[in-house]
Parts: structure tokens; sequence; C-alpha cells
């Protein structure tokens, strides 16, 4: 049985809304609170099927986590940098990339082997990416022969800090071996092709622990002590993206999107649509545990394509699922270079959204490394059909928020997933406005 989308055509977003905790805050919440001492409690954290791996894995290693008032609430009872225990069996981290490449990090310092197993999606995922520079740095980490999991991790290994300059921008990179540095002998420095979200620098700052930054590096030396504290998670700006591309395309919209972190490495997607011409108005910003947020109104307004720069191509890399509906609602061309990062996803989304574009009437051409979408489906040209997710959470919501500008009902096929990053979706979407329904067949 597989769950369905379908959404009916037309309509607009009206109203307020606030969308679940940010994904990648909830995943370091989770995994530094559970090495700190003390009692670290959150609050908005996303109870969703990745972030609930997380957890569910560090409940595994021995750290007690409460729930003492219900939905995104939770008390940590940090163990301490050493004081995880070996799991009685591999830990499944299910669609999880963030998991898997994160714990490979932290788990290296650990004096303890773990597995590390997901599901078939997770499971072709290149791991190389965190491996090879993990081994630099003395680990051992076994892999399959086309480097993916499952992974086994061989702890007691001697780790010492490198300067290592990535040859992608990847926050999940960056993060696992800033986790490792944590236990590497010495002085990790880190350099980045172009800003990535820096969430862990920033939670780990939070918890006590001293990082240098200069420019594009990020530097930490082992073998220091992260201190318990009180984590707000936001509103994660990838769920908000569908709303904000929703009324942007759909006349009549007008949206409040509540309590939206707006974390300076993550705003690809509102420079994007306001170069567009979307009528976004950042509303009641403050900063919240070391985060910037504000609530976002959105207005329906005319979009034109654009020849999106590749500086902001990092800074947006989760949000060109709905960007590209955007673009399929813009009048002329818009055109993405620089992101064959999104090839390697829960699908590949360059091909798997072209895929879905001319299913619906959309001129898009993808290249090895972005697309070419030749706008104008705003103005009537979408039409209805049956679209494959291929399992992928953001290509399911994509296609939904597009039938507001349809001529006819959009189906998407396989969109369980959709509940690891943003469970309600279909709730909030009709809440809002959105036709939608879910049902199995």
């Amino acid at each position: 049985m597989a769950l369905i989308f379908e959404a009916s055509s037309g309509g607009s977003l009206q109203g307020t809304v606030r969308v679940p905790g940010d994904k990648s805050i909830s995943h370091r919440s989770i995994m530094l609170g559970a090495l700190a001492d003390g009692l670290t409690e959150v609050s908005g954290f996303l109870e969703g099927e990745d972030t609930l791996a997380t957890l569910h894995a560090f409940q595994s290693m021995g750290v007690r986590v409460e729930r003492p008032a219900g939905y995104g609430v939770l008390h940590i009872h940090g163990v301490g940098m050493q004081g995880l225990r070996e799991p009685s069996e591999p830990l499944d981290l299910g669609n999880s990339g963030t998991s898997m490449r994160l714990m490979t990090g932290l788990l290296v310092g650990q004096a303890f082997d773990t597995v590390l197993v997901g599901d078939p999606s997770l499971s072709q995922r290149p791991m190389r990416r965190v491996i090879d520079p993990l081994a630099q740095m003395g680990a051992l980490i076994e892999a399959s022969a086309t480097g993916t999991a499952p992974l086994r991790v061989r702890g007691g290994h001697a780790l010492r800090g490198i300067a290592y300059r990535l040859p992608m921008a990847s926050a999940q990179v960056k993060s696992a071996l800033l986790l490792a540095g944590l236990y590497a002998a010495g002085r990790t420095t880190l350099t980045e092709p172009a800003s990535t979200r820096d969430h862990t620098e920033r939670m780990l700052m939070g918890f006590g622990y001293d990082l240098e930054q200069h420019g594009s590096s990020v530097s930490l030396t082992g073998g220091g002590r992260l201190r318990a504290t009180r984590i707000d998670i936001p509103g994660d700006l990838s769920s908000a993206a569908f709303f904000l591309v929703g009324a942007s395309i759909a006349p009549g919209s007008d949206l409040l999107i509540e309590h939206v972190g707006i974390n300076p490495t993550r705003t690809g997607i509102l420079h994007i649509l306001k170069a567009m011409g979307a009528n976004i108005q950042i509303m009641n910003e403050r900063i919240v545990g070391g985060e910037s947020v504000a609530d976002l109104r959105v207005r329906h307004a005319p979009l034109h394509g654009i020849a999106i720069p590749p500086e902001w191509v990092p800074l947006a890399i989760d949000e060109f699922p709905a960007l590209f509906i955007a673009a399929a609602c813009a009048e002329g061309d818009t055109t993405l270079i620089g992101a064959a990062e999104l090839r390697v996803k829960e699908s590949d989304r360059i091909q798997t959204m072209a895929d879905g574009l001319r299913a619906v009437g959309v001129d898009a051409t993808p290249t090895p490394d972005g697309m070419v979408i030749r706008g104008g489906a705003g103005s009537g040209g979408m039409h209805g059909a049956e679209i494959d997710s291929h399992g992928d959470h953001r290509i399911a919501m994509a296609f939904a928020i597009a039938a507001l500008r349809a001529r006819d009902t959009v189906r998407i096929v396989d969109c369980a997933n959709v509940n690891t990053s943003f469970p309600g979706f279909v709730t909030l979407a009709s809440r809002a406005g959105l036709s939608i329904r879910a049902f199995t067949a």
C-alpha cells in the first residue's frame, strides 16, 4: 500500500500558519544534548521520522530522553563526551542522511564499534565524502564497495585534528568533521568553498564550546566539554518554502508564516523568490537561542524567470523542488547551475523534478548540475497529471503546491516519506486553503 496525495486545482493560501520545527537544528539538539553534562531542555523539536531516528539511536546508546509536556518538548539527560554505551543492535537511521553523516563523525570518537544502516534510499547515498576525511583524522570506517551504507564505525582509534578544505559545499560533511574534531588531539580546521548552513557551529557555541571562525574557515580544538543548555527550535524554512511558493503563485493569497528560522546561511530561497518578484515581508525579526527568527508575510505577485546566482545555491539546496514550481509559474526562463548535489539527495531531484514538470506540461531541461525551466505555466499552461515522487518528501510537497496553478487535479504517489520532515503537511496545507487529501492505495 502506498500513500497518495491528491491535490485539486486552484485556490489560494490565506491566514496564519506555523510550520514544524527546523529539522537540522532538531537533529543537532539531540546529538549535542546527549554529549553534554547535565539536562538539556528542548522546545519546538520536529517529531518527524528523520529526527526521531536520531533520537532513538541515542536512546539505544544509553541516553535518557523524557517528554514532559507533549509534542515537541524534550528533556535530554546528557551522558558527557565519554558516556555513550555500545548499542546492542545496528542503529537504523531510516531515510536520514543528516543522521548517518553527522553520527559517523561523532561515533569515530567512541570506544566501541557501531553499525549504521538505513532504508534503500539512504543506502544509495554517497558516504565517501565523510569517510575519506575522517580516515585522514585516523578513523576506521568500513562501507560497501561503492562507498555507501551499511557503515561499520570502528571505535577505539586515536583521532588527530586536520586542516581540510572541503571539495564541495556541504554542511553535513563540515558538521561530521567538527563532531569528530571534538574527540581529536589538536586542532581541526575546515575551509568551505561556499557558505553552508552553520547550525552546528552556532549550537556548539551555545553548549559552551570554543570555536574560531575566520572568513570561510572554522576551527576547534578537541578535548573540551559541552554544557547543557535550553534550545527553542524555530520553524523550518525548508518546510515554509512550500507555503512561500504557494502563496506567491496563487492569485488572492495572503499568508503569514509565524516563527520561522531565517539563519543567514539558509535564506537562499528568500533571495531567489524576491529576485523573481515575490512579495515577501520579513516581520518581527528577533534572535532566539542564537538563531535569527522572524514572521514571514507572503502575498501573491507575478513572478519572472532569473538566472540563479551560483553563490545562492548552497543557501537554498533543500528548497529547489519548491523553487522549480515557482519557476514553472514565472514568465520567462529560469536557469540553475552549480547544483549537482541535488542528484544525490533522497532522489535525483534534478531528474525527478524535470520528469514531473514535463508531466504537467512544463518545458524543463535537466543539465548535469541544474535545470533550465521555460516558464509561463502560471498563465494556464500547467495541467493535471500523476507524479511519481520516488519516495522523496520534498518532491511530493512541491507538486502538491503546484496544484494551486494547475488546470486539473495533481496526483502524487509514494508520499509516505513526507513524514520524515513535515508530519501534518496535509492538515496544515488544507487549513491554509489547498484542496488536498491523502489516502492509501
